[in-house]
This record gives C-alpha cells, structure tokens and sequence, in this order.
C-alpha cells in the first residue's frame, strides 16, 4: 500500500483529499504547516511514496519545503498544489524541484490520475536502478556531458545538478529514443502515465528545466530540439 503526506492548511479540502485518497486505497497522513512536512519527510520514522504539498502554507512555505526535501537528496515525488492565478509558482514549484503541478481550483479525478501516474513512475524508477534500460544503462554521455540515472545527477563538465525522478524520467526516454521525434502525447502516456488531454505545460517546463542543464546556450537547443508540431528530440551528436 503507498504511503501518501498531504500538506495543506485548508483544512476542509486536506479532509476531503484524505477521504477520497483512502478510498483508493491509500495510506494517508496529514500535516497543516512546512515544519512538520519537513520532520515527517526527513525523520528516521515514516517513509512516503509521495507528497501532495500546497505552497502557500504558514511559516515555512512549499517552496522551501521541496528545496530542502532536494538539498537532502530525498527525491520522493512532489505533487504541488497552487492557485490558478499564479502561474509564476507553478515554474518557481517546479524549479525547486517538485515533480507535477495541478492548479487550484482543480478535479478529483484529474488529482487521482495524477497521484496514480507519479507513484507509478516512482515504482518504474526504482526498479530501473536494478534492471536497466538495455539500450542506455543507468549512465549516458555525451560530448563533454553526463547523466547517472541512478543517482539522479547531471554533470556538465565540473558542474553537477541534481535531477528529480520526472526529470530523469523524461531524459532517460529521450535518450532512449535518441535522434527520434517523440510527441507529447507518447511522453504523457509512457513516461507519465497520464492520459492525452493532461495539461502539457508541464511537459514545456520540465524541458525548459533540462535545456537549462544540458544546453550551452537554452535559448538555442541543440541537444534537446523541439520538432514543430510534433514534440521533441534528444540529438546526442548535433551537427
């Protein structure tokens, strides 16, 4: 059974989320502020498979909360609750390093799906580090770059970052699909588990994110191409 923590100060909706969460099935824990998220996550007790985390919380916000999860390396996937009108906490969210967003006020089935696609690409993750994609392994370079699957980094030279599972997630398909063009809808579906008319925002932002990490210059992708219409290519030897 996986183990969810909410994380919200509205109490009526952190109970319905509790409620509807168990009826699936879930085991459900709930918190109401950033410090005691903070003590459940990173206490030899509780282990969780996932965090539904408002960011707007009193005393330590959501934001902090996932950077300090990420600063420890506690990579347990982050679904980030914001309100529809702020779209600058949505990028903000998931530059700290949470793994999906769905914006205030929002659908029960659109949570569940998305609650159901991160513990499931969770799961594919770990056991990824012990059967490895036969064609990339749980390591790839490229030119003067590398990504270690396993211990979620990226290096650039004497640079490293950190990646969350998503992002490992969405790089290791696209260098496992190296030099072809994958839809968005083959990304929500097969690394995400989503179905097609989930918002692909989410799939623009992330590959932003990984543009940052890879790209000499993001704004001019080479390694990372959007193909018109289509989605996008990993090319690992551009011309």
């Amino acid at each position: 059974m996986s183990r969810i923590l909410i994380v919200e100060d509205e109490h009526h909706l952190a109970d319905g989320l509790r409620y509807n969460l168990e009826a699936e099935l879930y085991d459900v824990d709930v918190v109401d502020n950033g410090e005691d998220a903070l003590a459940r996550l990173t206490g030899k007790g509780a282990v969780y498979d996932l965090v539904i985390l408002d960011l707007m919380l009193p005393g330590i916000d959501g934001f902090a909360v996932v950077a300090e999860l990420r600063r420890l390396r506690r990579f347990v996937p982050v679904l980030m609750l914001t309100a529809r009108s702020r779209s600058e906490d949505m990028r903000h969210g998931l530059d700290v390093g949470a793994d999906d967003y769905l914006a205030k006020p929002f659908e029960l089935p659109i949570l569940i799906a998305r609650v159901k696609g991160l513990l499931r690409r969770h799961e594919w993750l770990r056991a990824e580090s012990a059967a490895q994609f036969t064609t990339v392994g749980s390591q790839f370079t490229f030119r003067d770059r590398s990504i270690d699957f396993e211990q979620l980094e990226v290096r650039v030279g004497e640079k490293k970052m950190l990646l969350t599972l998503m992002e490992a997630a969405l790089l290791r398909y696209l260098v496992t699909h190296e030099g072809t063009p994958v839809s968005r809808k083959a990304i929500l579906e097969d690394v995400w588990g989503m179905r097609e008319d989930t918002d692909t925002r989410a799939i623009d932002n992330f590959i932003v994110r990984l543009r940052r990490y890879i790209e000499d210059e993001p704004a001019s992708p080479k390694f990372l191409q959007t193909v018109r219409g289509v989605g996008y290519r990993f090319v690992a030897n551009p011309e």
